[in-house]
C-alpha cells in the first residue's frame, strides 16, 4: 500500500509536470507585439496587445516646445548598439515607430534636440526599450 501511495503521487507529479511544460510552450509562442515593416529599411511598426502596454507600464508624453527648443522627457531617448539616439513616436493607438532624433543638450530630465520630431507629437516615455526590444526581436 505504501509503495502503491509513493508510485501514484510521482505519476500525478511526472503528470502535471508535463502539463505545465506544455502551456508554458504554448505561450512562449505569442508574441503580443505585432511588427510591421515601414518605408524606412532597417525600421519596425511595433503595435502592442492592450494586455502587453498595460505589462509594460507605457506611458507617453508630447514632444514640448520651449521658446525655439524641441524638448522631450530624459526616458523618452534611446540609444542603439552604435551610440545613434532614437525615440518612439506613435503612429496610432498603441502602435509606435522609432525615430532618430540629434540631442544638442541633456539638463537633468530634460532632452533638448536639435532634429526630430516636432512639438505635439506624442512619444514614448515609459516601455521605450521594450519596444526597442520587441522591434529587434530580442527574445522572440
Amino acid at each position: 500500500m505504501k509503495l502503491t501511495r509513493i508510485t501514484i503521487v510521482t505519476l500525478l507529479g511526472a503528470v502535471l509536470a508535463l502539463t505545465g511544460c506544455r502551456e508554458a510552450k504554448n505561450v512562449a509562442l505569442h508574441h503580443p507585439a505585432k511588427l510591421d515593416s515601414t518605408e524606412v529599411k532597417g525600421i519596425m511598426r511595433v503595435t502592442l496587445e492592450p494586455r502587453a502596454a498595460e505589462r509594460i507600464g507605457l506611458q507617453t508624453a508630447e514632444v514640448r516646445a520651449e521658446g525655439n527648443r524641441t524638448v522631450i522627457p530624459y526616458g523618452a531617448l534611446m540609444y542603439d548598439k552604435k551610440g545613434h539616439t532614437w525615440t518612439f513616436v506613435s503612429t496610432g493607438p498603441l502602435s509606435f515607430l522609432r525615430k532618430e532624433v540629434v540631442v544638442q543638450d541633456i539638463q537633468g530630465d530634460r532632452v533638448i534636440l536639435s532634429d526630430g520630431p516636432p512639438a505635439g507629437t506624442v512619444i514614448v516615455t515609459v516601455g521605450a526599450a521594450e519596444l526597442m526590444g520587441a522591434e529587434h526581436k530580442y527574445g522572440h
